[in-house]
């Protein structure tokens, strides 16, 4: 029980990156007429809106609403005054599988407030619009091969001040992609002698440094947290910041006119080089892998487990880079949302859509093999739920999927807590 509740502390450490919103005293409280939030086809959704201040309704406040389709542009918007802080808006509906969301904005003492829900329509029955290319397999594999030709190169530095008696903290960098390039992250690694399971932690987006889980390692697993930009994660925080106003800023968009050059293909290829790594830790038990991640990190796991078949597990919360294709085909597409309100000629967007399949989330989850714990939300606006279940739909592999129908891009501690049960079962 005592290494179950740290390790489930560990986990709840991701909530720094993934926090839920801070609490307000005015909330806009918006709920769908059905307790599971889903619908049939072609059957109305009414969504009931609450204004609070303390809990109680707030009389004569202004709203704005507006209901679309998952992350699509609004097909209706109005202005109405709440007498009572509550009304009730009927949303229409879907002849398709899909998400009709209402979002409600209150003007209150000069501030702005939001709520919003989401009504799902046959989830289960949403198909990707992304195709799998031919030779998927055969570019992926020729680029693994290329990037185990160049030698791993390890270099650690012991980090005493975040070790202790149980774990040993370095940071560590292996080379890859090319002669001199390198991924850098943290290594945990239990103190007492023996054999461990591995847990691989991939990173959502942004440039920031990484602390590492010691508490993976103090109860009984190696951790290697990681990096994905090929700089070192222990750097004074403002030379992120530097970068992400920089030479990294908007890296998720770069060079997706040419397959390989697109920035995700070393970061994918970094992942397996992680996992390379790991297989050459004398104290891994060299058969239990798992890894893990959210938003970003969440389409990392998923990759990673199906480019290495050395993973024996993934944990995927709300998947990013999922049917990045969908905005050309009507519906909303996954983060980075390559094509919604583009300003690229018809020519440049034709291009990037023949190059995107090689790089989307929804192919490699077709690649499965091995057991995963996904959970998201269907308020998700930056990964919307229409691009995750595009995902989640292919997958044939053992799946358990954890759906927090309020959540949007944020976990909240019981899904962490679901995810480590799961997880802790996995690598048992």
């Amino acid at each position: 029980m005592k290494r179950s509740l740290i390790l489930w502390s560990g986990l709840l450490a991701c909530l720094v990156l993934f926090a839920q919103p801070g609490e307000r005293m005015v909330k806009v409280i918006v709920v769908p007429d059905h307790t599971d939030w889903n619908y049939h086809p072609g059957e109305p959704v009414k969504f009931e809106v609450t204004v609070t201040k303390n809990s109680i309704p707030i009389e004569n406040v202004e709203i704005e609403y507006e209901l679309s389709y998952d992350m699509m542009d609004p097909y209706q918007q109005k202005r109405v005054l709440l007498k009572n802080g509550k009304l009730s808006i009927s949303g229409g509906t879907m002849q398709t599988a899909g998400f009709l969301r209402c979002r409600v904005f209150a003007m209150y003492e000069g501030n702005r407030y939001e709520g919003k829900a989401t009504a799902a329509f046959e989830p289960e029955r949403i198909t990707p619009t992304t195709l799998l290319p031919e030779d998927f397999n055969e570019f992926w594999e020729k680029a693994k091969a290329e990037n185990s030709r160049i030698p791993l190169s390890p270099r650690l530095r012991h980090l005493p001040e975040r070790s202790s008696d149980k774990a040993d903290v370095y940071e560590v960098s292996i080379q890859h992609y090319q002669h001199g390039g390198r991924i850098y992250g943290i290594l945990c690694v239990p103190t007492a002698p023996g054999k461990y399971p591995a847990i691989l932690r991939v990173p959502g987006a942004g440039i920031r440094p990484h602390n590492g889980n010691r508490a993976d390692a103090e109860n009984g697993f190696i951790s290697l947290e990681i990096g994905i930009h090929g700089i070192p994660v222990t750097l004074d925080p403002q030379i992120y910041a530097d970068l992400n106003g920089g030479g990294l800023s908007g890296y998720q968009h770069f060079n997706w006119d040419n397959r390989d050059k697109v920035y995700y293909k070393r970061v994918y290829l970094g992942c397996v080089r992680a996992v390379d790594y790991l297989f050459t830790l004398e104290q891994f038990d060299g058969k239990n892998l798992a890894v893990q991640g959210g938003s970003q990190g969440g389409a990392l796991a998923i990759v990673t487990a199906a480019l290495d078949n050395r993973v024996t597990g993934l944990v995927s919360f709300y998947p990013a880079l999922c049917d990045l294709n969908g905005y050309l085909h009507n519906r909303a597409g996954g983060w980075p949302h390559l094509f919604r309100h583009t300003t690229d000629s018809p020519e440049v967007t034709r291009i990037k859509s023949e190059m995107t399949p090689y790089y989307d989330v929804v192919n490699f989850a077709r690649q499965l093999k091995v057991p995963g714990f996904y959970s998201f939300g269907y308020n998700d606006m930056v990964c919307p739920p229409i691009s995750m279940f595009s995902a989640y739909n292919v997958i044939e592999a053992p799946k358990t999927l954890l759906i927090m129908e309020e959540a949007a891009h944020f976990g909240y501690p019981e899904q962490w807590g679901k995810a480590w049960q799961w997880m802790e079962k996995l690598v048992k």
